[in-house]
């Protein structure tokens, strides 16, 4: 019976623990029936979901050639954002290199044009060459076609 009791009280504090915070909702100051501006029930809406930052890096994804400038959007994209990392794929290893040198530069330009996308630091990187791993007949380990260069 004390074995029972102990898995009990286990599973009731693992469950206390699971409890989240409600956030307290927001009472709505005009009287029900009259007219809100949409925008002002939008942005109450996005407070209360906690969505800014979303939309801050979705407009930096968007904007990306107001951002940094035609010449450079034409030749890199950013690829992803995850905790605080932004990934830039660029069109060559020359690219590659050129955003390297700026990308402090960038990552200022970044900021100030997009406060709440919350970007710390800056992953570049260029095309990816062939890859010989692929298709019926490769060997693991073996270099693939290369081993018989010489």
């Amino acid at each position: 019976m004390a074995k029972r009791d102990l898995a009990l009280d286990l599973f009731r504090s693992f469950q206390s623990e699971k409890k989240y915070k409600r956030k307290a909702v927001r009472e709505n100051s005009t009287p029900a029936g009259e007219p809100q501006l949409l925008s002002e029930v939008l942005s109450a809406l996005i407070d209360e979901r906690d969505w800014r930052t979303g939309i801050a890096e979705g407009t930096l994804f968007s904007q990306w050639e107001k951002v940094v400038g035609p010449q450079i959007s034409e030749h890199a994209t950013p690829i992803s954002l995850l905790d605080g990392v932004l990934t830039i794929k660029t069109t060559s290893s020359a690219w590659a290199t050129q955003l390297e040198l700026v990308s402090p530069d960038i990552l200022v330009t970044i900021q100030k044009s997009a406060p709440g996308a919350l970007v710390t630091t800056l992953t570049i990187i260029g095309p990816h060459g062939p890859s010989w791993k692929k298709g019926l007949r490769t060997i693991r380990g073996a270099r693939g076609p290369r081993d018989t260069y010489g």
